[in-house]
């Protein structure tokens, strides 16, 4: 009976911690970047949801932008075509374009289905729905890589509406360009564009890494926190390198673009959202404002983070 009873005090304990973030983020709007390996794993894709299901139940406004880059490449591969990616981005040509198309908006209904299965209302739109993305023609390293498209605009009305009528709202990166033209959207550009438009207090990138290091070769150099210009600065060092480098680089544009905070988490742990967001000590990355850090006053320990 003691042994139930301290249980059920540890569990206590975990909600009375999370309470303050609770009520300082209610209302407030947090977009997570889905993608990597928590989307190819069935188990890890459910506590994904559940964990944005639940930020909707207490309070949060969740919208969701999907990637589904390891299911494109799938399919690309099944009929008969060679993956091809310069700098980190996908070339696209007109018969990949339909089948990324039509793998994003298969990722997206199932989504919307998991959603609704736990008792919460979603949507699921392209960005080609009511003109919610619109894109020009992006370039890699200078490449014509087909119909990859950079995010012009976003019509931050379609996403309020969503929300404003209490619907989670769950975004394929696909968009159209002035000739109407469909173009794929590398999901991070697409994530961090709609946080910006919607002014976002969170923007969560789910990845395939714990978070940021100063030394990917020791453990010891982790950093649980760091500011825009501490980023810059790792950015402009060639310390951080990799597929990381856009992420950061897109974190960064977050930030100076009035995103409160960014974090980089690794989708592979089990609700490592709830793990961030309801812990002092958090499990990844988060990047925030140099407004934020002075806010703060004195340097604390790289373990120890205001959210």
């Amino acid at each position: 009976m003691k042994k139930d009873m301290q249980e059920v005090m540890r569990k206590a304990e975990v909600l009375i911690e999370a309470l303050p973030y609770i009520q300082r983020f209610n209302r407030k709007i947090i977009v997570v970047k889905y993608g990597g390996s928590a989307m190819s794993n069935e188990e890890l894709q459910k506590n994904v949801i559940k964990d944005v299901t639940l930020l909707k139940l207490v309070g949060f406004k969740p919208i969701i932008v999907h990637g589904g880059g390891k299911e494109i490449s799938r399919w690309v591969g099944k009929v008969g075509k060679e993956a091809q990616f310069v700098g980190g981005l996908r070339v696209t040509d007109g018969e990949t374009m339909e089948i990324a198309e039509m793998v994003l908006n298969r990722v997206n209904k199932s989504l919307v289905t998991m959603v609704q299965e736990l008792g919460v209302r979603a949507a699921g739109v392209s960005g080609k729905d009511g003109g919610l993305l619109t894109v020009k023609k992006k370039f890699s390293d200078g490449q014509d890589i087909g119909y990859v498209g950079e995010v012009k605009t976003v019509d931050a009305k379609i996403l309020y509406d969503l929300l404003d009528n209490d619907f989670l709202p769950i975004v394929a990166p696909i968009g159209l360009d002035e000739n109407y033209d469909t173009y794929n959207i590398n999901a991070d550009d697409a994530a961090c564009a709609i946080a910006k438009a919607v002014g976002a207090d969170k923007l969560v990138f789910l990845t395939d890494i714990e978070g940021l290091y100063r030394d990917l070769g020791d453990k010891s150099s982790f950093i649980s926190r760091l500011t825009a210009s501490e980023a810059e600065e790792l950015i402009a060092g060639g310390i951080i390198g990799g597929g990381m480098l856009p992420k950061l680089s897109n974190c960064t544009l977050a930030i100076r673009n009035g995103v409160s905070r960014v974090h980089i988490l690794d989708g592979r742990v089990p609700h490592c959202l709830l793990l961030e967001i309801f812990t002092k000590e958090g499990i990844g990355t988060a990047i925030i404002s140099d407004d934020d850090n002075l806010a703060l006053g004195v340097h604390r320990d790289k373990f120890c983070r205001e959210h």
